[in-house]
């Protein structure tokens, strides 16, 4: 049989609702009906949204789906600055429950219809009284569009109550906008065949919603000192792992200096003793970091490239802070310190670093700002004046044990061992 719509009908619904999200950034999504969580699994990859919630009747099609919105592994090898957490409740659209209140966004695809007639007023109430969002789409089939579909006789589910004519599906909306303070446009997906739109209109109805007075009015939500209702079931939380978490920044950043400074160490290694040609461009071609950051890359604040998690939090030094510490370096954030060996230690300097590693440098925002973050890290090894990263010179190590090979395969080691044996022996025997 050859599809009626494409893509299919639900997709088209869900695209919708993408859109509406790429357009108006809303932070805080819940999904009343959410069912199998198909819409959530596709929001979840919009990072505009912060906070993304399902609610849904059915807890047995919450449960066997709702794994699937948990992160993937990528997520936490490299965590990116937006932050995302995800709940889903049971419960009932007809039911108040004071966590779902001023949301930016409610979406309601394909369930108002599922609902008794005697239930749809108090869902009214519940979704644009109590729960108050700045937006809202709803969805629900055109009755108008059935004669349409092949083979259909009745209504479109055996669990719809009653499904709407346009008339009647906007005679609803107009109400519930002149009692709770919204306005309302009216558009819809799945469009009938060439010269019958007009006719029969779009096989799905949609309405959206949008508060008059936009967030500020949804700021000023009636009944707030009233006591908290708390009616729907928790079945699953989770939040992404983000760079805004302090503890997951550590770790990142330390990973990133590790692994960076090891390179730059082998770079020195190679140009020093001639083995390397392409050592000495490490740092120009970025260490490679270009593909690393990419995600990085991409995030854009008000046009401006993405500010160090330090600025970001208002927590960075002044200028003359800044100044005084990057001068303690020897150099500014743009310098190139050189490396050198301490001891069995190659040490990389942290403006080298920074100034290398575009990776380095955005999650750290400034030399003195990765300074403070590395310096009671129990897995790097700091210079005494904190300047510098100390990275383990395997290779003279190695050279060590070879040297200490080759005495052994000249039988210097044996001849020591035999005339310390006769020293001993001397000893004893003058005792005695």
């Amino acid at each position: 049989m050859v599809p009626l719509f494409s893509p299919p009908l639900h997709r088209q619904r869900h695209q919708f609702v993408i859109d509406f999200i790429k357009r108006n950034k809303p932070k805080k999504v819940v999904d009343l009906g959410c069912n199998e969580c198909t819409l959530l699994r596709r929001l979840k990859f919009h990072r505009e949204i912060e906070l993304l919630v399902g609610v849904d009747i059915n807890s047995a099609a919450i449960t066997k789906n709702m794994y699937e919105l948990a992160p993937i592994s990528t997520d936490y090898l490299m965590p990116s600055y937006d932050q995302l957490s995800i709940e889903l409740y049971q419960g009932s659209v007809t039911q108040e429950d004071a966590r779902l209140r001023g949301f930016d966004l409610v979406t309601s695809i394909e369930l108002i219809e599922h609902l008794h007639l005697a239930d749809v007023e108090r869902f009214s109430q519940v979704l644009f009284g109590y729960m108050a969002p700045v937006s809202v789409i709803v969805s629900t089939p055109n009755s108008e569009f059935n004669p349409l579909l092949p083979g259909l006789t009745g209504f479109r589910h055996r669990d719809h109550k009653f499904e709407w004519t346009r008339a009647e599906f906007q005679s609803w909306a107009l109400q519930v906008c002149l009692e709770h303070g919204y306005e309302v446009q009216f558009t819809g997906v799945g469009p009938a065949p060439p010269g019958q739109r007009e006719r029969v209109g779009f096989c799905s109805q949609i309405g959206v919603f949008h508060r008059l007075g936009g967030r500020d009015a949804a700021r000023l939500l009636p009944g707030d000192n009233a006591h908290e209702i708390f009616s729907y079931t928790l079945l699953y939380s989770i939040a992404y792992p983000s760079l805004r978490d302090n503890n997951i920044l550590q770790r990142v950043l330390v990973s990133e200096v590790l692994y960076w400074a090891e390179q730059l160490k082998r770079g020195w290694l190679e140009e020093k003793t001639g083995e390397g040609e392409e050592a000495s461009a490490l740092c120009q071609t970025q260490g490679g970091g270009e593909e690393r950051l990419s995600f990085l890359e991409e995030k854009q604040t008000g046009g401006e490239a993405l500010k160090g998690p330090m600025e970001q939090r208002g927590r960075g030094t002044s200028e003359c802070e800044e100044g005084e510490r990057e001068e303690a370096f020897g150099t500014d954030c743009g310098g190139q310190q050189e490396s050198y060996r301490q001891g069995r230690c190659v040490c990389v300097p942290l403006a080298k670093l920074w100034s290398c590693c575009p990776r380095v440098q955005a999650l750290s925002g400034s030399v003195s700002h990765l300074s403070r973050f590395l310096l009671d890290d129990p897995l790097v090894r700091l210079t005494q004046d904190g300047s510098a990263v100390l990275v383990d010179d395997q290779e003279q190590d190695q050279e060590e044990e070879e040297e200490y090979d080759d005495l052994e395969d000249t039988g210097c080691t044996e001849a020591s061992q035999c005339s310390l044996s006769a020293v001993q022996q001397e000893d004893w025997e003058a005792d005695l």
